[in-house]
């Protein structure tokens, strides 16, 4: 689905404002850097930048999605838009050329012209190299925008003729809002966002049917650590250890249950809007009368102890048991 100027202006309200004061005053620069993590826009903020440069009926700052050059944009075949990616690993000297070879001639359609880099970092010496000489003498009517996840790794020659706009990790409440738009269900759009801060990843995370299975021993597991207190150890044993059977999946599984332990935590402050876990809001308004807030503090700083300790190399299937020993204490 095509994203529009206000869908991402909620993602990275800096990087808009600037971007649609510049259109609107005609200051576009003729090279930005696009820098931030994976996920956060970078590429459809480009696409959008490119239809409001080339757009036939432009409203105020936004393109009109509508003309000849929109439609063109949006599929990927307007001549004078290009792309360049990695060949592989890297991107070539050869590739940077080519597009050199293109801009050389005049626009297919106007006189202006395009160019996205996606993951400029992994541009070859040679190949930024060539790029340079192309920021150097820029021509009129031409704008470059690179990407990267990397920005360190950019030549400081090539940083210092690129106008930089940083891209911000995205907040929890906007991965919600894009999960459940890509017809993820609101309990498990709610608990996602807050794993990851990468829109893709999310949707890859929530389609997993392990994750939900997960999230369904995690809940399970809680709710013996509350009421069948004997029984948390052999869950670990029988249930846990087989479902949570790597390093990064038993971190998953703790950041689930701290989730948990951080809801009856909001509950006990009055901020129920925060709570993650929506669908048992009921359970946990009770269990946060049963349980005292300094209780439930040292319970959640027992969990990140435990995710610490995890990356010490301590069998996991001890440090699970003796864990849910400490969770059913108070």
């Amino acid at each position: 689905m095509a994203k529009n100027w206000q869908d991402l202006a909620s993602y990275q309200p800096r990087v808009i404002k600037l971007l649609a004061n510049s259109i609107q005053k005609q200051r576009l620069a003729h090279a930005y850097l696009f820098e931030g993590k994976r996920g956060t826009g970078k590429k459809d903020i480009g696409i959008l930048l490119a239809k409001s440069f080339f757009c036939e009926n432009l409203q105020d700052y936004k393109p009109c999605e509508s003309c000849k050059n929109c439609k063109r944009i949006q599929s990927g075949n307007h001549p004078d838009v290009h792309i360049v990616e990695p060949d592989g690993l890297s991107i070539k000297k050869g590739q940077i050329q080519a597009l050199q070879e293109e801009f050389s001639k005049s626009g297919v359609e106007s006189n202006k012209k395009l160019y996205m880099i996606i993951h400029a970092d992994k541009m070859t010496v040679n190949a930024a190299n060539s790029l340079l000489k192309f920021l150097e003498e820029p021509n009129a009517n031409t704008i470059a925008i690179l990407m990267t996840e990397q920005y360190h790794k950019i030549l400081n020659t090539i940083l210092s003729r690129c106008q930089l706009l940083s891209f911000q990790p995205l907040q929890p409440k906007s991965i919600e809002e894009a999960l459940i738009e890509s017809s993820i269900p609101k309990h498990l759009a709610a608990l996602v966002s807050q794993l990851t801060n990468d829109t893709e990843a999310a949707i890859e995370i929530a389609q997993d049917d392990w994750f939900a299975q997960g999230r369904l021993k995690v809940i399970k597991l809680y709710e013996i650590v509350v009421n069948r207190k004997g029984q948390a150890p052999i869950y670990v044993h029988t249930d846990w250890m087989s479902h949570f059977n790597d390093k990064d999946k038993q971190e998953t599984g703790l950041d689930l249950l701290l989730y948990i332990y951080k809801d009856v935590l909001s509950v006990q402050l009055g901020n129920e809007e925060q709570v993650i876990y929506q669908d048992l809001i009921q359970q946990l308004k009770q269990h946060a009368l049963q349980m005292t807030q300094r209780s439930v503090t040292e319970k959640i700083t027992s969990i990140l102890e435990a995710k610490k300790r995890l990356h010490a190399n301590v069998n996991p299937q001890l440090l699970m048991e003796k864990l849910v020993l400490t969770l059913q204490e108070g």
